[in-house]
């Protein structure tokens, strides 16, 4: 598991699966908090992000820690690979927040967004990244057993 301490408004973590070419980069540049799944054979970088999920928006977040009175806006992001190199799950202070399956080539994320009419020819499901606790469970699974 790969890990990084952040404060919202900045922060980049990339991993790569086992299997090449898969990669997931969590990135936030200072508006939002963006969970990518990457085609690292790719040579131009547009064509390298196969999907996008939103993970937070930088001024909600900072809303919440306000109500929530804590002290501290650092945050943690870490990102697990399963056994076989197929899906990828991003935590956010230890919450699952996102998860790429590349070989259903599909997210699921708490957000659900963004989310885009299926073109003719895509191979990536675009439609819908609403969270799926199954998925999440098959992950867990994988990971144990």
């Amino acid at each position: 598991m790969q890990s990084l301490s952040f404060v919202p408004g900045r922060a980049f973590l990339s991993s790569n699966s086992s299997r090449v070419p898969w990669t997931v980069v969590f990135e936030d540049e200072g508006v939002a908090g963006y969970f990518y799944a990457c085609d690292r054979s790719q040579e131009i970088h547009e064509n390298s992000i196969l999907d996008a999920m939103l993970i937070y928006n930088v001024a909600a977040l900072a809303k919440s820690d306000a109500e929530l009175e804590r002290p501290e806006p650092e945050r943690i992001a870490s990102i697990e690979w399963s056994r076989d190199g197929f899906q990828a799950v991003l935590y956010l202070d230890g919450s699952a927040q996102a998860l790429y399956d590349f070989q259903a080539r599909c997210g699921y994320c708490r957000m659900d967004f963004p989310n885009f009419m299926e073109e003719q020819g895509d191979q990536w499901r675009k439609s819908s990244h609403a969270w799926s606790d199954a998925a999440l469970q098959r992950f867990e699974v994988g990971l144990y057993s």
